[in-house]
């Protein structure tokens, strides 16, 4: 039975209406500023961790009620609440893993956040490169990861984005299979896939056999930025709470925590039915549009094999926003809350453009020497260099737009010209090299 209470919600609603003395952060006092166009209830809502509020990080009340519910919809042992992104999330499974004194064995699209972890955490990682295409959208093979773990007998885990920024998806039931072989933990960044565990078909990695997994709640579902989900196989919510707090904030933002339990009410009522819903009236649309190649394995990222940056600027022309482009696709993000208006409104922009080819997206260049420890590199001094400069410098700490967030060059990498000209190829110009 999937729970329907939200008590961070009507502890909230409670507080506000007993028109409590605030005499306590934040300085704002649950008043709205004159002038401001922010909504009043953003600032009443606004509070801190006071007396039956809880504490995100040591969460036993409300927070941790919540918690269970979650983990309860999504069929889990355990879930954490994260007001600070998929982010923190991930700092959090990578340092259980150094706590377990795993190695790291991870499919090379990664975010940077994964990246900045292992930095902070001092982690050393075996990268895995996909068979074919390129960082941002690769495929990978479960073989590799299996030829990865059986070439040292030590504890280990792997790690995977699925899906990637496109919505392509790894195989996560046959990585789990070969890591249980191994003894290894899955861990899998599912930010861009918090709604998978409602499709007809439960994709979700938790369902097919992740030991952790995050979801970032802004992402596909109705919930302020920076919600996030950390989903355990096990219950061991308290434990990660304990490596969440090494990086989060001692002030999360209740407006965030509200918004997470919010969208988990609205899944619980008809989100799920809106989900499956907004997968169907996707699919009609791809349908339907006939002129565009369409690519990716997740119904809710609608990606367009073209010229992203002429279709983004087509599209922003006709008032439409893209989530990403580039010189290869352009991926637009759908949502439950998305009503039959909003489809007729992106069909009717779409039909209105004329999408170019995509770009031949060069041959990803073989990897390149690690020249020096990741974390040595980050915290080096650095300097930025032109592309024309960087050939045979060490790379320092990565500077990657979001999106994609997916680092071409990694920290203490030494850069080759095929390097420099992938990295030209996404329109990047300048590189923080160490100095």
């Amino acid at each position: 039975m999937l729970q329907k209470k939200a008590p961070i919600t009507d502890f909230l609603v409670q507080y506000v209406k007993n028109d409590t003395f605030r005499a306590h952060m934040p300085g704002h006092k649950g008043r709205a500023l004159p002038g401001t166009s922010l909504p009043a209830a953003a600032f009443a809502w606004d509070i801190t961790e006071i007396a039956g509020a809880d504490s995100l990080f040591e969460a036993d009340g409300i927070l941790r009620a919540s918690e269970q519910a979650a983990a309860q919809l999504y069929g889990g042992a355990d879930c954490c609440f994260s007001a600070g992104g998929s982010t923190l999330c991930i700092q959090a499974m990578l340092a259980k893993m150094k706590a377990e004194r795993r190695r790291i064995i991870a499919a090379r699209t990664v975010h940077r956040a994964f990246l900045n972890a292992c930095i902070l955490l001092d982690l050393p990682v075996t990268w895995v490169y996909p068979r074919n295409g390129g960082l941002i959208a690769g495929a990978y093979a479960a073989e590799d990861f299996e030829r990865a773990l059986a070439s040292d007998p030590s504890p280990a885990c792997v790690y995977v984005t699925s899906p990637d920024y496109c919505g392509n998806m790894q195989d996560i039931a046959a990585l789990s299979t070969i890591c249980k072989s191994h003894g290894a933990r899955l861990l899998v960044d599912n930010a861009h896939g918090a709604h998978l565990a409602f499709l007809p078909e439960n994709r979700h990695p938790l369902a097919l056999g992740a030991d952790f997994c995050c979801d970032s709640a802004h992402k596909m579902l109705p919930s302020l930025t920076g919600a996030a989900l950390l989903h355990c196989s096990e219950g061991c919510g308290m434990e990660m709470k304990q490596y969440m707090q090494l990086f989060g904030s001692t002030s999360p933002s209740y407006l965030i925590l509200q918004s997470i339990e919010g969208a988990m009410v609205h899944l619980a009522n008809d989100g799920i039915s809106r989900i499956q819903a907004c997968a169907r009236r996707a699919q009609q649309l791809r349908e339907r549009l006939s002129q565009y190649a369409f690519a990716g394995d997740d119904p809710l990222h609608l990606t367009i094999a073209c010229d992203g940056e002429q279709l983004a600027a087509e599209l922003r022309a006709q008032n439409v926003e893209c989530e990403y482009a580039d010189r290869t696709c352009l991926v637009l993000l759908l949502s439950p809350v998305m009503e039959e208006a909003d489809f007729v409104r992106l069909e009717t922009a779409l039909n209105a453009c004329a999408p170019q080819p995509p770009a031949t997206l060069p041959t990803l260049p073989e990897p390149a020497e690690q020249a020096l420890p990741m974390r040595e590199a980050a915290l080096s001094a650095w300097e930025i260099v032109p592309l024309s400069q960087a050939a045979g410098r060490i790379c320092g700490p990565v500077q990657v737009p979001c999106p994609p967030a997916v680092p071409l060059v990694i920290s203490g990498e030494r850069i080759t010209p095929e390097w420099c000209d992938l990295m030209r190829f996404y329109g990047i110009e300048t590189i923080a090299v160490v100095r």
